[in-house]
């Protein structure tokens, strides 16, 4: 009996790099645990450079999509080292091929990180999301507002004939006062926390329902002053609104990183009031 062996190809292994999560202020050489992006229980630790430091994990060089799990990963590193640093984050999925690449950044960007680092001294971001009845506030201003429901009457009482462009006007002139009233509750959620809050970004709302997608920068001693007010609102508008309430989170949307990989530089910007 013979048995004839093909012989395989080597698997070329796949390059190996460093996955940046955020740049801290410390000489000391950490280490937060086997808990780096990619499920291979990769250490996360620093990169050094005159006081800064990059907290980093060893990661294949690849393309890592912004799965729930991989941000999950990226997110719960930032949120481990916070406890004990002032965090400036990297942008999801922010690769570099060497050690030497690292410590470039930094030695390029040194002065702008640690102007950025003062900023954000001692600060946290918090979420807030506020959606609507839409119905309900519908009907409120059908009460409040006499053209609307004088409108609306005429169009209900009418008996004979169209209703086409009745309808049409009471729609433009529901959808105004809805714009008016949602900017008038959202100026009067800032208004209650531009005093405890070092500065504020508004996002895109998603969905219909959602009338507020902000981000707020509060001094880590101003959390509980912060949380009140947000806590009073939400009773204000109890029935009208829902408030929905997250952090304390590295400040993601106040501090920005612009990479050129390429070149080993970049850019670092913090958005404060």
């Amino acid at each position: 009996m013979t048995a004839e062996l093909e012989q395989q190809a080597p698997v070329e292994a796949t390059a190996e790099g460093k996955y940046v999560y955020c740049i801290i202020e410390t000489d000391e050489p950490r280490s937060f645990g086997p808990m780096g992006i990619g499920g291979r229980g990769d250490d996360v630790y620093t990169i050094h450079h005159k006081g800064l430091a990059a907290v980093v994990s060893n990661t294949p060089l690849m393309v890592y999509d912004p799965t729930r799990e991989n941000v999950f990963a990226h997110e719960q590193v930032n949120e481990t080292v916070m406890r004990e640093f002032t965090v400036l984050p990297m942008a999801f999925g922010a690769l570099f091929r060497t050690e030497d690449d690292i410590i470039e950044l930094i030695r390029g960007t040194y002065d702008a990180l640690r102007d950025v680092l003062t900023k954000m001294e001692g600060k946290v971001e918090f979420g807030l999301k506020v959606n609507w009845d839409r119905d309900r506030v519908i009907a409120e201003l059908e009460q409040q507002n006499e053209e609307i429901r004088q409108l609306k009457e005429q169009i209900t009482s009418r008996t004979t004939g169209s209703t086409y462009f009745a309808r049409m006007q009471l729609g433009r002139l529901v959808e105004t006062a809805l714009s008016d009233q949602a900017d008038a509750y959202i100026r009067d959620v800032y208004s209650l926390l531009r005093d405890t809050a070092v500065a504020s970004r508004a996002n895109k709302p998603i969905g219909d329902k959602m009338i507020m997608n902000a981000a707020f920068l509060v001094a880590r001693d101003r959390e509980q002053e912060f949380d009140n007010k947000v806590n009073e609102l939400a009773a204000k508008y109890d029935g009208k609104c829902s408030f929905k309430y997250t952090g304390p989170w590295p400040p993601y949307n106040f501090v920005h990183i612009r990479l050129k990989l390429e070149r080993g530089e970049g850019t670092v910007e913090a958005t404060t009031r």
